[in-house]
């Protein structure tokens, strides 16, 4: 007998919440509205929270959404933080493409091989911002980009974390 069958404290007919297939893609679009808080600074040290959400979803759970819906969710996070019309669409399908090459590649992956991964792509996300911002016309030297690649870093077991919990809810476990 399985031992998940004998644990204790389960109610019978405890099932997923209703809508439950929609719950990550709309932490994902609550964690990209984060950045219309009323934060005032001269230079962008916040990580992109809706990034952060959707690599951490899609490494806890590859079955969730298909990948072409990281371009809708890409699109939200365009409109509501003002990046130029296709980057996080782009940098968003890139990185769930670049996840689903990496699950048929690796056998197992365990938590320091999954911060690795996120960290790869918060590079490729911050990099791919610096550049579209240089090519239209901002003079930023490459190290701004390191204040908001370390805190996002730094957040990602935070941030994967309150996914797991969330996805614990969502599937009434």
């Amino acid at each position: 007998m399985v031992r998940a069958a004998l644990a204790q404290g389960r109610n019978i007919g405890q099932g997923p919440v209703s809508g439950a297939q929609y719950v990550p893609a709309i932490s994902v679009l609550v964690a990209s509205l984060l950045i219309t808080l009323p934060i005032v600074s001269e230079r962008g040290w916040f990580p992109d929270f809706g990034f952060l959400v959707l690599i951490s979803w899609r490494l806890l759970r590859s079955d969730c959404w298909p990948s072409w819906w990281a371009a809708p969710m890409g699109l939200f996070n365009d409109l509501v933080s003002g990046h130029p019309i296709g980057l996080s669409v782009t940098v968003w399908t890139a990185a769930m493409l670049a996840l689903d090459l990496a699950d048929r590649r690796t056998m197992w992956r365990g938590y320091w091989l999954e911060w690795a991964l996120a960290a790869l792509l918060l590079l490729g996300n911050e990099a791919a911002e610096w550049r579209i911002a240089q090519v239209m016309g901002a003079p930023m030297p490459f190290r701004t980009i390191l204040p908001p690649l370390l805190l996002s870093v730094l957040a990602f077991p935070i941030v994967a974390w309150i996914v797991s919990r969330i996805d614990r809810w969502r599937l009434g476990r």
